[in-house]
C-alpha cells in the first residue's frame, strides 16, 4: 500500500489483506537500517485475525521515498501523519483504535508518537528498547565511513549465541545472513542517520512518564544492544506498564523467537 506523506511515497505492508480503516489498526515500526519485512509473521497474523495492519517502511528505507528522518521526534510526527492519511483510528465516537508496535529505533518513535499524539493511540508496544539508546563513537564512525564494518558489528551484536551457532527454529533459515542482506539493501547513509537519531534522543523518560495509554515492553534475555535491565528501567518509568522477557533471545527478537513475540503481542493487543 502506497500513501503520500510529506511529499513522498510511503510504503506500508498490509499483511496481504486490503487495508480497512474501520478495523482496529496495528502499526509496526522497524528499527535502524531495516524495513517492514522484519515484521512479516506478526503483521500477517493480525491482518488475518480481524485487524487492519500497516507495517511501514520509514522514509528513505525500503520502498518509501524521501530522505531518512534525522530525529526520533521527526519519525514520531511522520507516523501520526501516515495514520491520518490512511484514516486509521478516525472514529465518530472518539474511540482509540490504533496499537503502535516498534522495535529498537522504532520503539523510541512509538514511545514519542504515543505521547505527542495520543488521540488515536490505544496501546504502545516497545520491543528491544532502552532509554537512553546510546551509540558508541566507534560504531557511529564506522557507519559513516565504513558501512560494511558497521553492519557486521551490529549483526554480531544483534543475535544471541544460540542464533550465531545455528540454533534455528526453521531449517534452512540463516539469521545472520538474512539480517546482513536486509541491512545491505538499504540506501547509503541511512545507517549513520538512524544510529545518530537513536544516540541523540533525550526525551525518553519524560515521554515515558507522560504516556497515558497501556504499554508493553518486550525484551530478550540475551540482548546485547538494548540490555533487558535498561528495558526494565524504562518499563518502570511508564505508569502501569507490563513487561515480557523472552528467554534466550537477542536483539533480533522477531527473527530469533517469532512465535514468542507474536504470543506477547496477541495477549496484549488481541485481548
Amino acid at each position: 500500500m502506497l500513501l503520500h506523506v510529506n511529499g513522498h511515497d510511503a510504503y506500508a505492508y498490509t499483511g496481504a489483506k486490503p487495508f480497512d480503516p474501520s478495523l482496529p489498526t496495528v502499526v509496526f515500526v522497524h528499527g535502524a537500517q531495516n524495513d517492514h519485512s522484519v515484521w512479516l509473521l506478526q503483521s500477517r497474523w493480525f491482518a488475518h485475525h480481524g485487524f487492519a495492519v500497516l507495517a511501514v517502511d520509514l522514509p528513505g528505507h525500503g520502498r518509501s521515498g524521501g530522505p531518512p528522518l534525522p530525529t526520533i521526534e521527526d519519525i514520531a510526527d511522520w507516523i501520526e501523519l501516515l495514520l491520518e492519511k490512511a484514516g486509521a483510528g478516525n472514529t465518530a465516537s472518539g474511540e482509540k483504535r490504533v496499537s503502535l508496535v516498534g522495535h529498537s529505533m522504532g520503539s523510541l518513535a512509538v514511545l514519542e508518537c504515543a505521547t505527542r499524539h495520543p488521540a488515536r493511540i490505544a496501546r504502545a508496544i516497545l520491543v528491544g528498547t532502552a532509554v537512553p539508546m546510546p551509540v558508541g563513537d566507534a560504531l557511529l564512525g564506522a557507519a559513516q565511513n565504513a558501512e560494511g564494518k558497521a553492519i557486521a558489528m551490529i549483526n554480531a551484536w544483534s543475535h544471541s549465541p544460540r542464533a550465531t551457532m545455528g540454533g534455528y527454529a526453521v531449517p534452512g533459515i540463516w539469521h545472520l545472513g538474512a539480517s546482513r542482506r536486509l541491512m545491505e539493501r538499504q540506501k547509503p547513509g541511512v545507517l549513520h542517520n538512524d544510529l545518530a537519531a537513536c544516540n541523540a534522543y533525550a526525551n525518553g523518560f519524560a515521554a515515558a512518564a507522560a504516556l497515558t495509554c497501556p504499554a508493553l515492553v518486550i525484551s530478550g534475555s540475551r540482548d546485547q544492544m538494548t540490555h533487558p535491565r535498561a528495558a526494565a528501567k524504562l518499563a518502570a518509568a511508564i505508569p502501569g506498564s507490563r513487561s515480557v522477557v523472552i528467554e534466550g533471545a537477542g536483539h533480533a527478537l522477531m527473527a530469533e523467537r517469532p512465535d514468542a513475540v507474536l504470543d506477547a503481542l496477541r495477549s496484549f493487543i488481541a485481548a
